[in-house]
């Protein structure tokens, strides 16, 4: 699994109006800048998440996006899925029935469904609140007088 530009650059725009959720309704041209991300490009993000139940949504001068729910209730397995679609290593793994004909005695399938497992499980128990915390952390720690 390679997570895309799209995905990286998502989940950088979640983390951003998560850090600023108090803040209201922010612009595309703010967190454009902030992330250092083409208003254009983040055009392109927000119509996957026009279609989701993550963002409210805000039209006219004021307007802009905010998170439709708190930090903590967002995964970055959900963001990088809705991107990127399946984050399985093969085909096979993301299949309910299973339509490969050689999987029951595929040796090398556990393996896959494993892998799958791990970094489902590892991305699913990571919330845009933990990277937020995190993120804080690690710049009380550089401050510099």
């Amino acid at each position: 699994m390679k997570v895309s530009t799209k995905g990286r650059y998502a989940l950088r725009m979640l983390v951003d109006l998560a850090e600023h959720r108090n803040d209201g309704y922010i612009p595309l041209k703010t967190i454009s800048e902030r992330q250092g991300i083409s208003k254009k490009y983040l055009e392109q993000i927000i119509l996957i998440f026009n279609k989701s139940d993550l963002l409210r949504v805000n039209r006219g001068a004021q307007g802009g996006y905010m998170l439709a729910r708190t930090p903590d209730k967002y995964t970055v397995g959900e963001i990088l899925r809705l991107t990127e679609g399946s984050l399985a290593p093969v085909e096979c793994v993301d299949q309910d029935p299973i339509t490969c004909e050689r999987c029951a005695a595929c040796p090398t399938y556990p393996v896959w469904k494993g892998l799958s497992e791990v970094v489902n499980t590892y991305l699913d128990g990571i919330t845009l609140q933990d990277i937020v915390d995190q993120h804080r952390e690690i710049n009380i720690d550089n401050y510099v007088i």
